[in-house]
C-alpha cells in the first residue's frame, strides 16, 4: 500500500507526501555547536537533502549575526528550526539531533560504510579528543576512523569539503538503510544510539520515515548561497536572504 497512489501513500505514511520537513543535526562531544546540519524531505519519490553550512549567515532579532551553527547553543532547537523556516522558505517542524557518538555506534552496527578517502587525513585536536589518521583509498570506515572523516576540515576546502564527504556517507548510509534487512533491525539499531540521539519523532514515525526513504531515490543539494565577509569574518550568504542581494559584504579580508 506503501507504494500506491500518492494521496493514499501520505494518508498511511505521513513522510511520503512532500508537505513534511525533518531537520537533522549532529553535534560534537563536547559541546553544542552543530557540525552536521541537513533537512530532509521526502517528495515525488525522491529524498531530498538540504545541507545548511555550518557559517550560514543568520541575522536573527533575538541574537544578532551569527552563524548558524551556533544557533542551536544559544536557543536551542526551537531557535533553530525558526530560523531555518525562514532561510528554506518552508515549514521545519520536526527534529533529529545526532551527537557523533551515535555515528561511531550506528556505523558499526550495519557493518561500516564503504567510501574512497580522496587525501591523506591527519588532525588532533586534544581538546575534543579528536584523532584523525586516514590514508587515500577506497576502504570501509566505523567508528572513530568514520567520525574523522566526517569532521575534517582543516585543508584548502575547508567546511565545503567536509559537506562533500557528509554528502558521500549520506549516499551510503541511506543505500544500506534501504535494503530490507537493515530496515527489519530499525529498533535495535536506535536502540543502540540510545541518548546519543534525540528527537521529537515518536518510534513509529521514525519507523515510517526511514520506510518511505527505503522506496525513494536520494538527492542532495546545498543551500545556494555565496561566500560572505562581515565584520572580519567569512560567512555563507543564502540567495534566499533578500536583504543582502547584491552586496558583497566587507571585502577587506582575504
Amino acid at each position: 500500500m506503501l507504494h500506491g497512489p500518492s494521496q493514499l501513500s501520505s494518508l498511511i505514511n505521513p513522510f511520503g507526501g512532500g508537505n513534511r520537513r525533518v531537520l537533522v543535526i549532529g553535534t560534537d562531544k563536547v559541546g553544542e555547536n552543530t557540525d552536521v546540519m541537513f533537512t530532509v524531505q521526502l517528495k515525488d519519490g525522491v529524498t531530498q537533502l538540504t545541507q545548511v553550512p555550518r557559517d550560514t549567515f543568520v541575522e536573527s532579532a533575538e541574537f544578532g549575526v551569527v552563524k548558524a551553527n551556533a544557533l542551536y547553543a544559544f536557543g536551542g532547537m526551537g531557535a533553530l528550526k525558526q530560523e531555518l523556516t525562514s532561510l528554506l522558505n518552508a515549514p521545519v517542524d520536526r527534529y533529529v539531533r545526532v551527537n557523533m557518538r551515535a555515528v561511531e555506534h550506528l556505523a558499526d552496527a550495519i557493518g561500516g560504510v564503504e567510501v574512497d578517502v580522496p587525501k591523506r587525513m591527519y588532525y588532533v585536536d586534544n581538546a575534543q579528543n579528536l584523532y584523525i589518521d586516514l590514508y587515500p583509498g577506497v576502504q570501509v570506515l566505523k567508528g572513530e576512523q568514520l567520525e574523522g572523516f566526517l569532521r575534517f576540515r582543516h585543508d584548502e576546502m575547508g567546511d565545503l569539503g567536509r559537506m562533500e564527504r557528509q554528502k558521500l556517507v549520506l549516499a551510503q548510509v541511506f543505500r544500506k538503510l534501504a535494503q530490507p534487512s537493515t530496515l527489519a533491525q530499525l529498533p535495535e539499531l536506535l536502540k543502540v544510539a540510545g541518548e546519543d540521539i534525540k528527537t521529537d519523532l515518536s518510534p513509529v514515525e521514525m519507523g515510517q520515515l526511514i520506510s518511505a526513504m527505503a522506496s525513494t531515490k536520494l538527492s542532495t543539494q546545498q543551500l545556494p548561497g555565496r561566500l560572505f565577509w562581515h565584520n572580519d569574518l567569512s560567512y555563507w550568504m543564502p540567495n534566499g536572504n533578500s536583504h543582502y542581494a547584491g552586496v558583497g559584504g566587507d571585502q577587506s579580508s582575504p
